[in-house]
């Protein structure tokens, strides 16, 4: 049943232009996807909300907004730590010669939780327990380390550099010229959207686990003495958060504890009042998104899964048809980023706050937009209130917000419903409209619907005659008669009506 759903969802993107696999007519190697036409106008809808809800409305601290280069110098990534110790398990059948992620391939076949575990013992483990290929049944062999960057060389001299594995090191980069420009006090945050690049070994399920894929991403610079936290902490303190324990994975358990976010760092197990901030943010944006806060929960990573310079890790996990997969990874990184980036660099990056020269410590909340418009698809789905599928997108972010129908293939009614049509695309508001004209209204009422379009517009005879129009609502089918001139305003303070404020 959960591979029925997975089916589906994919089937949909593919079929309808949400998204599809890169240089699909050349058989192109796995893990690189392109946004279709609808796929691209919700990633698009997605970061507007994002960057609104995180950037441009937050009130408890300045957040500044950089976009930054996808290629990054050598030394830049030598003194991260991405060149030495960036890198995934690997090992490959004998008989059939396929190559698989070792810790992954333990967990599907045993269901032990291996990740951060080494080589050798991997090895020890697939040898021991029997783990073979689950294509042939062979042997696997030749266990080695794989990197994960995709390495290039730069100019004629051919200088080593890389394709980002993260949007995080251009932001560190960035940290004092923005200090200074932007003559910025902490605590402060800086945002980027774009893309990442990982060689991942064998990416699978579509875009859950791509080589190229978008991050939103936030480094929120705060002294380390800093107790208070943000200032809006309490309004978001009392929020609930679902937190999967250290204690509880330990023991085999998966149930999460439910408390508030102000009591999870009362009791210690959020390690300070920024990072449990934005677990309470992330639950009001996703319940805004349309995934409930029973679907979601905070796995805090156990101690082999942390960096050793983080002070704690928050991954965002999504329960999907196929399991829990993590959604949004939310690091408290301390000052390890630009202590090393001032030493590799010969840069002073500490900041002066209050009369007193830190380097300032970092919380990292960072979304997976493909991830996340995936999340969005499958708990938008629903079958059987219909004679047909039902996407029921978050109004923010559906591609498309209104369809435009003449009731009948006739000229009078075509003519009409094609100025409907201009008149809203050519609107100051710029509404995403589209025309439909082809089938019965039944049939246009089904494409609409399975595209997550908000609302329908047919215009039949009585239009003609007093210029108004049946406007039916996507969630619920109703439909009431609007004015025409009625329409920009009504389509437009529909698309921001917003489920669970």
């Amino acid at each position: 049943m959960p591979e029925q759903l997975t089916d589906k969802i994919v089937q949909l993107a593919l079929r309808r232009g949400f998204f599809n696999p890169t240089a699909e007519i050349y058989r192109a190697p796995a893990g690189f996807y392109d946004l279709g036409p609808l796929g691209a106008l919700v990633k698009s809808n997605l970061v507007s909300f994002w960057i609104d809800e995180f950037v441009r409305r937050e009130t408890s601290y300045e957040v500044f907004l950089i976009d930054g280069s996808l290629i990054l110098p050598y030394d830049v990534l030598k003194a991260s730590g991405h060149v030495d110790k960036f890198s995934d398990p690997k090992a490959s059948c004998k008989s059939c010669g396929r190559i698989y992620r070792v810790d992954q391939l333990i967990e599907e076949a045993l269901g032990l939780k291996v990740e951060g575990k080494s080589l050798e013992e991997l090895e020890q483990i697939v040898k021991t327990r029997g783990v073979r290929c689950p294509h042939c049944r062979g042997e696997l062999s030749d266990f080695r380390e794989h990197h994960l960057m995709f390495k290039l060389s730069v100019g004629g001299a051919e200088e080593s550099a890389f394709l980002r594995p993260e949007t995080a090191q251009n932001i560190f980069l960035n940290f004092k010229r923005i200090t200074y420009g932007m003559r910025a006090k902490l605590p402060f945050g800086v945002a980027q959207v774009g893309k990442s690049f990982r060689n991942e070994i064998a990416p699978r399920q579509s875009v859950i686990r791509l080589r190229e894929f978008s991050q939103m991403e936030i480094e929120l610079f705060f002294a380390p003495n800093d107790e208070r936290g943000p200032r809006g902490f309490e309004e978001v303190a009392d929020t609930e958060i679902r937190i999967l324990t250290r204690e509880e994975q330990l023991h085999g358990g998966e149930e999460p504890i439910e408390l508030k976010a102000g009591d999870a760092v009362a009791e210690g197990i959020v390690p300070n009042r920024f990072l449990a901030y934005y677990l309470a943010k992330e639950v009001r944006f996703f319940k805004l998104l349309g995934i409930p806060p029973e679907n979601t929960r905070f796995r805090h990573l156990l101690p082999e899964e942390t960096p050793h310079y983080s002070g704690g890790n928050f991954d965002l996990e999504v329960k999907f048809s196929f399991g829990w997969k993590e959604i949004v990874g939310n690091a408290y990184r301390r000052d390890y980023d630009l202590t090393v980036h001032s030493r590799g660099s010969g840069e002073d990056l500490s900041i002066d706050n209050n009369g007193v020269k830190m380097i300032p410590h970092v919380v990292e909340p960072s979304f997976g937009v493909e991830r996340i418009i995936y999340a969005i698809l499958e708990h938008s789905y629903r079958e059987g209130e219909r004679d047909w599928p039902l996407l029921k997108l978050p109004r923010i972010i559906s591609p498309i917000k209104a369809a435009i129908f003449p009731l009948l293939d006739r000229e009078n009614l075509t003519s009409k419903a094609l100025d409907v049509y201009y008149a809203l695309k050519r609107s100051r508001k710029a509404i995403p409209v589209y025309y439909d004209d082809r089938g019965s209204i039944g049939r246009r009422y089904a494409r609409a619907d399975e595209v997550g379009v908000n609302l329908c517009i047919t215009i039949d005879y009585q239009t003609l005659q007093d210029d108004t129009v049946t406007v039916r609502d996507r969630d619920t089918a109703e439909q009431a008669r609007v004015k025409i001139s009625d329409l920009e305003d009504l389509i437009y303070n529909d698309m921001f009506r917003l489920e669970g404020v």
